[in-house]
């Protein structure tokens, strides 16, 4: 089967509706889900959920892993749990097509080795304030990231950004990638109304984005 054959058939799996909720739960929960706790967020039987968790397993969109959540050990603590969390993989799809990945990392290479690092964080910040300028009066910051991709979650007072829209690209250029994606997340919150005080910084999740953010009266 080539890649774009798999790529589709695993995106086809996702047209059932509780399928694509439950997808979409699992990975916007930064730690590992259960399936009680997959079946309480969609509204559906626990049966129906495993159901659908594992054929999102079996397309490569989710990953399973056995832990008993009582934290407990030997005889009486019970059989561990089945958990899902969000593939490795990616999967895209063009319709004709189509190789941008391979340009974006060409263009990344370029960049890097003439240096252009702060031009490149320049342009990221303008680019992020204008698309900011344009949000709806009164728009809620983490709506704002989470429709651009961030998967946003509040631990601890920070608002965390459990996915990285340019995870493949930061991988091989961690240094570039992540400084404009840092730029580009303070333009969005200068240019967002509504954003003042919000504050962006370097804090890189193990799993998750470089960035997390600071918001006034978070504790």
């Amino acid at each position: 089967m080539s890649s774009e054959d798999a790529a589709l058939e695993a995106l086809a799996v996702l047209a059932d509706p509780v399928r694509r909720g439950l997808y979409r739960h699992v990975t916007g929960t930064p730690d590992e889900v259960g399936r009680d706790a997959a079946a309480e967020a969609v509204g559906v039987s626990r049966s129906l959920a495993a159901f659908h968790l594992d054929k999102l397993v079996e397309a490569g969109l989710l990953e399973v892993s056995f832990r008993r959540l009582s934290g407990r050990s030997g005889p009486g603590a019970g059989r561990p749990s089945k958990l899902y969390r969000r593939a490795e993989g990616e999967h895209a799809v063009s319709v004709p097509p189509r190789s941008y990945d391979t340009a974006s990392k060409l263009l990344a290479e370029v960049v890097e080795r003439a240096g252009l690092d702060t031009e490149l964080q320049s342009a990221a910040r303008a680019a992020g304030e204008a698309d900011g300028g344009a949000s709806e009066e009164g728009a809620d910051p983490v709506e704002v990231l989470r429709a651009r991709g961030y998967e946003p979650f509040w631990d601890c007072g920070k608002l965390r950004l459990n996915n990285c829209p340019f995870h493949a690209l930061a991988d091989q250029f961690p240094a570039l990638v992540c400084g404009m994606n840092l730029a580009g997340i303070e333009g969005l919150l200068a240019g967002l109304p509504g954003a003042e005080g919000w504050r962006a910084a370097m804090d890189p999740l193990p799993h998750g984005c470089c960035v997390a953010i600071e918001a006034p009266g978070e504790v």
